[in-house]
């Protein structure tokens, strides 16, 4: 594809931005109508970055922009908005105690006689849902109802409704469902035929080379290639993106599997987790597989307190000794950790820093007297730092200006430094690019050389096929089946997460009254 600045919907010229330190430098891109123009890197290579400058939401150091050829500098994400550029980031910019049809419209909420006419609201709302495939739900039910992937759609919706010149999709997939991002894919092809232009930032590569022309390399805040999508497979972005060589498999290092650490038993939470039992032994990586809404997050939150269980029990050790768990203070004090999906909203304190987020759950560490000793926190801060290959300028950076992936790292880290013999992950690699997430598999593997018990909980088949030694999957609630290493397959696990549906909606057609002739 030929482009040039003075056909493109949007171009960016010199663009350059620096915190502590520059995270980009020099960046000259230009987007066409109608095409997809996927944006690749590490975390940290300066993706959102960019993004947010384009969206309005960060101000450039250097360089200017031009939209439609007429100079472009947003004060604000509204104002691009207004003009026609949207932008669904990671961090979803939805209101939790409103619906999903009121977070929708909020901005041009349907009225009669000053009162807002929910007949209508309701109306466009199903209108808009359905664009994104959430026909099924209520366009009343409150925002904060649904699980993350479902609350990710209807973000995606949000953005869809009005005049969409540009539209930015940071990693829209992290949390969909296979049949929700073949709805994306559909959308993403009307809005190409609507002469939209996208820039889709991710760092599953097939997806890239299945929705994108052309593809933009960042690498360490520079632009290192700006070429056709069909010019390049998947090793050879991942060279680009890295700087190094990247294998299809990795290896956990010896490793011996003890005795039972955890005993889950029969453990049950109204309709969302369903008699659930499995044992995770020391110096094994347990992965647990399932659709979204299957009770995945709900089962990490029971065992770890955050959520109070209507029956079963949690054990520890072996022989397994049943302990109370009535709070994430007590899983705590019983050595289990849970690295949560949500960094943003349950694991940082973004406007904190490196040092001080990870002093959060190390406080008897780096204080006398209940002072904080400020040699001690830094000091904490950068063996983690440099254990988890945290890209920052210093302990003192704040954490809100780190990348997704590198966050991710700064949460991981503070429990680290705790000696937690059970540690479970609830999409460990949500966000994060294909070289922090071999890092990440690394640590996995040193921990359970270490003898700790690992429970990870991931969307991606593929990642869990990759580290785990015993695959568990949840359907409906319920614990269907549970495959052990080189016994699994990739239908057979996409077979047993959709089982339990379906055995749940043959009994509900059975117990339906039937019409009497």
């Amino acid at each position: 594809m030929s482009v040039s600045a003075s056909s493109a919907v949007l171009a960016v010229s010199g663009i350059g931005k620096t915190y502590a330190q520059p995270v980009l430098t020099g960046i000259d891109l230009t987007l066409m109508r109608g095409e997809v123009l996927a944006l690749t890197g590490e975390n940290g290579a300066g993706k959102s970055t960019l993004s947010k400058i384009i969206g309005g939401l960060v101000t450039p150091t250097t360089g200017h922009m031009q939209f439609h050829g007429q100079e472009y500098r947003p004060g604000s994400r509204a104002q691009a908005e207004a003009l026609g550029i949207r932008m669904v980031m990671q961090e979803l910019n939805l209101l939790p105690t409103l619906s999903v049809a009121e977070n929708l419209f909020l901005d041009n909420l349907p009225s009669n006689g000053g009162w807002i006419s929910r007949k209508r609201l309701r109306s466009a709302a199903i209108e808009a849902m359905a664009q994104v495939g959430l026909d099924a739900i209520d366009p009343d039910t409150l925002v904060g109802e649904l699980g993350i992937g479902h609350q990710q759609m209807v973000e995606i919706a949000r953005n869809l409704i009005g005049d969409c010149h540009v539209l930015i999709l940071d990693e829209p997939t992290a949390m969909l469902t296979a049949r929700e991002v073949e709805m994306l894919f559909e959308q993403i092809s009307r809005l190409q035929a609507r002469g939209v232009a996208i820039i889709y930032i991710s760092h599953r590569l097939e997806e890239l080379a299945r929705v994108a022309q052309r593809i933009a390399v960042l690498r360490d805040g520079h632009l290192v290639c700006v070429e056709p999508m069909a010019n390049y497979n998947s090793e050879q972005l991942v060279n680009l993106m890295v700087g190094r060589e990247l294998g299809e498999h990795i290896d956990l290092g010896p490793r011996q599997i003890g005795a039972a650490a955890l005993t889950v038993s029969g453990l049950s939470r109204a309709d969302k987790v369903l008699d659930v039992s499995f044992t995770v032994r020391a110096g094994e990586i347990f992965g647990i597989s399932g659709l979204i809404g299957a009770g995945r997050t709900e089962l990490l939150r029971l065992i770890f307190g955050a959520d109070a269980a209507d029956s079963g029990t949690v054990a520890l050790g072996f022989p397994a000794q049943v302990v109370s768990i009535r709070s994430p203070a007590d899983a705590v004090a019983h050595g289990i950790a849970l690295i949560t999906e949500d960094r943003k909203g349950e694991g940082l304190l973004l406007t904190q820093s490196i040092s001080a987020n990870i002093a959060l759950g190390n406080m008897p560490e780096i204080s006398r007297g209940g002072v904080v000793n400020p040699s001690a926190e830094t000091a904490l801060a950068q063996r983690q730092i440099d254990a988890m290959r945290i890209r920052s300028s210093s302990p003192t950076q704040l954490v809100g200006e780190l990348s997704g992936g590198n966050q991710q790292k700064v949460v991981i880290g503070r429990w680290l430094e705790r000696e937690c013999s059970v540690l479970m992950f609830d999409e460990p690699t949500r966000g994060i690019d294909v070289g922090a997430k071999f890092d990440i598999y690394a640590l996995l593997g040193d921990l359970t050389r270490q003898g700790k018990a690992l429970v990870v909980v991931s969307s991606d088949l593929r990642e869990l096929m990759l580290i785990c030694d015993r695959i568990g999957v949840l359907s409906a609630g319920r614990l269907v089946e549970t495959f052990e290493r080189d016994s699994w397959s990739q239908d057979d696990l996409l077979a047993a997460a959709f089982a339990g549906y379906q055995k749940r909606d043959a009994l509900l057609n059975e117990a339906a009254p039937r019409d009497l002739p």
